[in-house]
């Protein structure tokens, strides 16, 4: 009997925040693996917002740019993904709003239109349910959500210790889910 083959035993993957130290210590390689790790999810992405194979290919690249010029400014290390994604979108809006250029992909036009639709019946839903809690919860939502605060932005602001904050904010997302799910109970079903 022949003893098993091993296998070499693969380096432990760095996370996120260790590889964002690296690259903001002048380290490129570690930047590199952040490009090959995200690439993928940010190409999907702009897929998602309806651009063609090749100017998805382009934004990725203009976003990893922006985000090689920008390290320095994020907020947390281990919010490299989220952060990056939103300067994706935040490219394919531009590219969107600025050029002619840009080749959509077809969908439907009814698809489209349904989606738009759900979309804005959505929206209106979160904003009835906002408008039923106090302003407490309004104002400290919007501060995290809408206007991208931190914690220690808002604690600052409210005079509230950071620590508190997102404690705050899960209570107000809790008081918000309730009011939403009570208007989906109450609602009539649909004709679907």
């Amino acid at each position: 009997m022949s003893a098993p083959l091993l296998q070499p035993e693969r380096p432990p993957e760095l996370p996120d925040a260790h590889l964002v130290t690296r690259v903001l210590h002048g380290d490129e390689a570690a930047y590199a693996t952040l490009v090959r790790r995200h690439q993928d999810l940010l190409y999907r992405h702009a897929r998602g917002m309806g651009l063609d194979h090749d100017t998805s290919l382009d934004l990725v690249q203009d976003a990893f740019v922006r985000a090689y010029e920008r390290l320095g400014s994020l907020r947390s290390d281990d919010a490299i993904r989220p952060w990056v994604g939103q300067l994706t979108r935040n490219c394919c809006l531009d590219l969107l709003r600025s050029s002619n250029r840009v080749v959509l992909v077809a969908e439907p036009e009814e698809r489209v239109a349904d989606e738009v639709i759900g979309q804005l019946d959505e929206a209106l839903a979160v904003r009835d349910g906002l408008a039923s809690l106090g302003p407490e919860c309004r104002d400290i939502l919007d501060r995290f959500f809408c206007r991208d605060e931190s914690y220690r932005t808002i604690g600052a602001e409210l005079e509230i210790p950071a620590g508190t904050i997102a404690s705050r904010i899960s209570r107000c997302l809790g008081q918000l889910r309730s009011e939403l799910e009570g208007r989906n109970l109450a609602s009539p079903p649909s004709s679907k």
